[in-house]
């Protein structure tokens, strides 16, 4: 059965040299990849891709944003270094890799706006990624709303990842994270947070044929089903009146409703009772084959057969299996049929 990967990572050589030239910001993704031959080495990565059967790759850039790395002036051009060299790759590369998704400055909304277009329309970029805050601010904020019509106009998908930092600490009375707990549960509150101000910002309301897909299952958002139903359905008589302003808002629908409107990914590191829960919350319809390759312990081959071994081991139908493989993906994203090269 073919196999499209929607949340796979990688570093086009071009990128990877302006994010080495701007290694005070950069510094952490260059001291990981280091030990990560696969995300810049396309043999290795071809090796490893082999030994799965029908397996191709939607591209993406890992982190850090690119708003992290340069400014509002800078950030442009990191993006279109990125984007062109995704497609690149895409052209050169076809059996393996079917799409790329284009990375965007998103401290400068204009060039942002701008960059969409180019991609679409001239790189045939089939989504956009972007992060749950950019550099802090939420993604509610009404500066960003052009981008949401902007992707909902093209049809096409906003892939949302997660992002935060060693320096948000665990607690108020400390510094830094410890134990990488930044990472670990900072990571799936930052994407819960930002689907939940989405939701209550009304943007499906406005935009209800806007599709995002979010990294690992969606996060807290199918485990916590029970809150996001009832426990939101009771939204306010937990707040004081004096801010009774935080909790206003006017959907049209339950709240429960506008998270199931989200796609998400399959990448849980193979944790199949997760993945099993995430299919539950948001249907067979809204998931897609995603890995998070290559960032397992392997360096690459961990993460996509864990996530197979998961999926293969589910009580699916044949038809249910290929939507998420392959179909889901190919519909979203505008794929054409294409002739796979290790089948």
């Amino acid at each position: 059965m073919m196999k499209i990967d929607v949340f796979p990572h990688i570093l086009p050589r071009t990128f990877h040299s302006q994010m080495c030239a701007l290694s005070e910001r950069a510094g952490f993704m260059i001291q990981r990849t280091a030990d990560i031959p696969a995300m810049i080495d396309l043999e290795e990565r071809f090796r490893i891709m082999d030994r799965f059967p029908g397996y191709q790759q939607v591209l993406t850039l890992p982190g850090p944003p690119l708003e992290v790395l340069g400014n509002e002036k800078t950030s442009p051009e990191l993006a279109r270094i990125a984007n062109d060299g995704m497609a690149e790759l895409v052209e050169k590369y076809p059996d393996r890799f079917v799409a790329f998704v284009a990375s965007l400055p998103m401290n400068n909304i204009e060039a942002a706006l701008a960059e969409i277009d180019r991609v679409v329309q001239q790189l045939g970029g089939r989504g956009v990624q972007i992060y749950s805050n950019v550099n802090g601010k939420p993604l509610d904020a009404p500066e960003f709303r052009p981008l949401f019509e902007r992707m909902a106009a093209h049809d096409l998908p906003v892939w949302l990842h997660p992002t935060r930092a060693v320096n948000f600490s665990d607690y108020p009375v400390e510094k830094k994270s410890h134990y990488e707990i930044w990472w670990l549960f900072g990571w799936p509150y930052e994407t819960s947070a930002a689907m939940a101000r989405l939701v209550f910002s009304g943007l499906f309301d406005s935009l209800p044929n806007l599709k995002i897909i979010t990294h690992h299952m969606g996060a807290m958002a199918p485990y916590f089903a029970g809150r996001l139903g009832s426990g939101l359905d009771l939204l306010g008589v937990r707040t004081s009146e004096e801010d009774s302003a935080l909790v206003q808002h006017t959907l049209q629908r339950r709240p429960i409703d506008y998270f199931r409107m989200f796609y998400a990914d399959t990448a849980l590191f193979g944790a199949a009772a997760a993945m099993e829960c995430g299919l539950a919350f948001f249907g067979v319809d809204h998931v897609l084959f995603g890995t998070d390759m290559p960032f397992d312990p392997e360096g690459g081959p961990g993460f996509i057969r864990d996530t197979i071994g998961a999926l293969d081991a589910m009580n699916l139908s044949s038809s249910d299996r290929a939507k998420i493989y392959e179909e889901n993906a190919r519909k979203l994203l505008k794929l054409p049929v294409r002739q796979i090269q290790n089948a």
